[in-house]
């Protein structure tokens, strides 16, 4: 007999730089991020399915905090059509959020500030793992998120003059 021959096919998949899942851009134009934190999700094994494919939402997604826990609440992940005939789905659930003690209480603290609120940033793998990036924020005012999209523009027109000085 002879050996197998490994075919091009078979060969691993190349390792892809880019871990994230979803992002929230939306967080980083209404509130100004002041402090960040890396936090597990508890997840069923659809969900994780479903995150691999790319099916997810985070836009309007914040934590909660109860009874010494974090939870993330408006995250939805759509299940797909093979995983929704076994099981009851429900894509708006709320999922708890795996931190350490010292990151849930600086997260009580800042949540018990008036004008403070806890958003998610981006969802991402790290390793085989996924991880959610959540953010201590402030929100901003109507002038400061006109600040934002000039300092936006005036960047892309710096890039747009850079690239046409450099031909």
């Amino acid at each position: 007999m002879q050996p197998l021959k490994r075919s091009l096919s078979m060969a691993k998949k190349p390792k892809t730089l880019d871990n994230n899942i979803a992002q929230n851009k939306r967080a980083r134009f209404d509130y100004s991020i002041e402090d960040k934190f890396e936090a597990g999700i508890a997840l069923m094994g659809w969900e994780v399915k479903s995150l691999r494919m790319g099916k997810v939402q985070i836009t309007d997604t914040y934590v909660i905090i109860q009874n010494g826990e974090a939870f993330l609440v408006g995250a939805q992940i759509q299940a797909l059509n093979t995983v929704s005939t076994h099981f009851v789905v429900e894509p708006m659930r709320t999922r708890k959020l795996l931190l350490n003690r010292r990151e849930l209480n600086k997260l009580v603290e800042a949540k018990e500030q008036k004008g403070k609120t806890i958003v998610a940033l981006s969802l991402f793998w790290k390793r085989h793992l996924v991880k959610l990036q959540i953010a201590i924020a402030s929100g901003k005012k109507q002038h400061d998120k006109r600040d934002t999209e000039k300092d936006r523009d005036w960047n892309r027109q710096k890039q747009r003059i850079m690239s046409h000085a450099s031909r």
